[in-house]
Parts: C-alpha cells; sequence; structure tokens
C-alpha cells in the first residue's frame, strides 16, 4: 500500500494535486467495503472520508493523515519509484505521510476482516493540503466533524507528541526610494535597510525567545527564510522581503507575536525616519484559520491508550517527543476541540529529504499499535 501510494504523486506541481490518490484510497476502501466517500475541498482536490461503525457502546476516534507531499525536485534518489530494498521503502512521501496513511488503510482493513467492532466509530480522514494552507482538515472542521479523540500520523519514531509550537509564516516587506547607483546618496537602500532590521532582532528578540518554554513543545523560535530585494544592481533597491517562520507556545498570540516584529520597525522609524516598513502573514500560508499550538492534557484517555500501546509492541515505556513540526493536530484540538496526539511510523528527521525513506518494520508495528489503540480506546481491551 505504501508502494502503490508513493507511485502517485501528488505535490503542487502536479494537476490536481491529490486527485488522483485520493481515488485510489476511496476505491480501495470501497472495493473491501469499507464505507468511504470523496468530498471535493478546493481546485477538485478532494479528502476521503471513510468509516467504520461502531456499536455505541464506546468512544470515537479519528486517524488522520495528508495525502500531499512537498516537491521531490532536491532528491537524489529516484522519488516515485517506491522502491523496496533491505527493508526500506523509498520515495517522495515515504515518511511524510504516505507510511501513515497506508498503516491507517490497513488498519481499518484488519479491524474489518477480523469481525471486531468497535464501541465507537472508527472515521478515517485523508487530507488534502497540509504541506500548504491545510485547507484539507480546515474543511473537516467547517462541516462539524466530531470525535472523542483524535490521531495524526506524522512520523514519531515510536514516541507520541501532546503538544507542540504553533507556526505562521510572516512577510516583513521594507521600503526604500530607488536612485542611480552613482548617486545613491539621493536613494534609500531597501537592503541595507532589511540588514538593520535583521540585527535588530538578533539583538533584541532572540534574547527574549530564548526565555520563553513550554513543557511539551521547547522554546520559542524563529527562522529567516528567505530575502529578495531590488531590481539591478546599478539602482537602489526600493523594496526588500524578509519572509520568516515563527514557531510559537502557549501563552503566546498571532497578535503578541506580531508586535514583537511591529515594535522593532517602529523603533528603528523613530531613530531613523527612513526606515519605512510593514509586517504582515504570508498571504499564500493561510486559508482563514490560523496555525495555533497543539496541546492535549496527558490525562486525557486515548494519551494513556496510545502509551500503553506503543508500550506493548516496543516492550519499553515510549517517551514523549518535543521536537515535532506543526501539524494538522493543532486545528483539530483548538478548534473542533478533539483531543489530539500525533503518533506515526517512520523518524521525522527523513521528511522532507533527498532520500526520504520509511521502514517496513515501522509499517507493521504502525498497524499494530493503532489496532490496539482502536480496543483500547474505543472498549476496554479483552
Amino acid at each position: 500500500m505504501t508502494q502503490s501510494l508513493i507511485r502517485i504523486p501528488s505535490h503542487k506541481d502536479i494537476k490536481g494535486q491529490e486527485r488522483d490518490v485520493a481515488e485510489f484510497i476511496h476505491h480501495f476502501l470501497l472495493e473491501n467495503e469499507i464505507q468511504s466517500q470523496l468530498v471535493p475541498v478546493v481546485d477538485d482536490r478532494p479528502n476521503v472520508i471513510a468509516v467504520i461503525k461502531g456499536d455505541d457502546t464506546g468512544k470515537s476516534i479519528m486517524f488522520n493523515g495528508h495525502t500531499d507531499t512537498v516537491l521531490p525536485y532536491n532528491m537524489t534518489i529516484e522519488p516515485f519509484s517506491g522502491k523496496l530494498e533491505n527493508g526500506k521503502i523509498y520515495g517522495r512521501g515515504s515518511v511524510d505521510m504516505k507510511g501513515a496513511l497506508a498503516s491507517f488503510i490497513i488498519t481499518l482493513l484488519a479491524i474489518k476482516r477480523s469481525g471486531f467492532t468497535p464501541g465507537g466509530d472508527i472515521v478515517f480522514t485523508a487530507v488534502i493540503g497540509e504541506e500548504g494552507k491545510s485547507e484539507g482538515t480546515e474543511h473537516l472542521i467547517k462541516s462539524g466533524i466530531k470525535t472523542d479523540a483524535a490521531i495524526v500520523g506524522e512520523p514519531s519514531d515510536y514516541e507520541y507528541a501532546v503538544g507542540h509550537r504553533g507556526l505562521e509564516w510572516f512577510d516583513v516587506t521594507i521600503y526604500g526610494k530607488a536612485s542611480h547607483s552613482g548617486k545613491p546618496e539621493n536613494g534609500v537602500n531597501a537592503i541595507e535597510h532589511a540588514m538593520t532590521f535583521i540585527q535588530r532582532v538578533k539583538q533584541d528578540l532572540y534574547p527574549v525567545l530564548k526565555k520563553k518554554h513550554a513543557e511539551y513543545m521547547g522554546d520559542s523560535v524563529m527562522n529567516f527564510g528567505t530575502i529578495s530585494g531590488g531590481t539591478e544592481q546599478s539602482t537602489v533597491a526600493d523594496k526588500c522581503i524578509i519572509r520568516l517562520d515563527r514557531r510559537y507556545i502557549p501563552g503566546e498570540t498571532i497578535e503578541s507575536v506580531m508586535k514583537e516584529y511591529q515594535d522593532i520597525i517602529d523603533n528603528l522609524h523613530n531613530e531613523d525616519p527612513t526606515f519605512r516598513a510593514k509586517i504582515e502573514i504570508t498571504p499564500e500560508s493561510l486559508l482563514e484559520l490560523y496555525h495555533p499550538p497543539l496541546i492535549t492534557s496527558i490525562n486525557e484517555p486515548i494519551v494513556s491508550a496510545i502509551r500503553e500501546s506503543i508500550r506493548d509492541v516496543i516492550k519499553r515505556e515510549p517517551a514523549i517527543t518535543r521536537g515535532m513540526g506543526w501539524s494538522d493536530a493543532a486545528l483539530l484540538k483548538t478548534y473542533a476541540h478533539i483531543p489530539t496526539i500525533v503518533f506515526g511510523p517512520g523518524d521525522l528527521t527523513l521528511a522532507h529529504t533527498e532520500i526520504e525513506y520509511v521502514e517496513v518494520e515501522d509499517l507493521v508495528k504502525a498497524v499494530d499499535i493503532y489496532c490496539r489503540v482502536v480496543q483500547r480506546f474505543t472498549k476496554l481491551m479483552d
């Protein structure tokens, strides 16, 4: 199943992006008599929503995974071969996260074939756009979907996450004044002002961020991702755009995060009236819902269910991971109020890399763990 999913490209340069992989999943589920539907979201890109009905004696659970991948162009292996070698399956999306999708699908198949009836519904959602604007999970939330808990299948290497930092992308646009490079004093160089802004952020904001810490997600951090400006070497740059990534923790808000940068902009303008800049959320990063931190109480039943199920399979106490990147889990918890944890097969450090792979053993064990979670969470395990 993982190989089949890898062999269907679903990055943003593919027409319809996730459509073909969603249709493949949908038809496979129907062929195996699992209730499934394709739900159009945007631009002919559908979510897959499948259900195994419970007997209404216990709790319901959602498996959530994304069908899109990042671009394959940096890869040093054939990105869509799905090659199996030495117990590893190679290709774009193998670990992020078509391996998890496959494990979810095979979990549904195993439960269906076993004749086991869960106490509550098992809802499988294969969603579009997590690597972009999270259109798929946002659509689920706006549709009113509700379960008693959810598992998002991002790779976690036999650990599990109850929290991770929020994530927003920002554009800082620096405005200058163009002039001939032979008379630079007649202009205002936006690139030079961008350098000043970067240095002031490093000087004033970096020390503040180092003091912000949350137990289950780590420190607040930021990254200057890209910078672009100017038109040609012989013209003083009249504009420069800095794009940055900001990871924030509970207690911080979009407004407080943006104010940190706005205060620096205001101070620099007061020091030098030719410094002019604005900060705004990167337009292509957001549909409507912000990307907040995930924080699920460790006392939630789904947390003990995943911890005990992992422990049963790996024969040791699993750790709570604190290095998780942002995921759709935060949307489900914050906006749909569904207690959500992150657990999936594979090593997160292999995601988006030149040689991406997932180990077959991890896929098989993930199915074992997911099946145990279903038993534990939806009704008492015998």
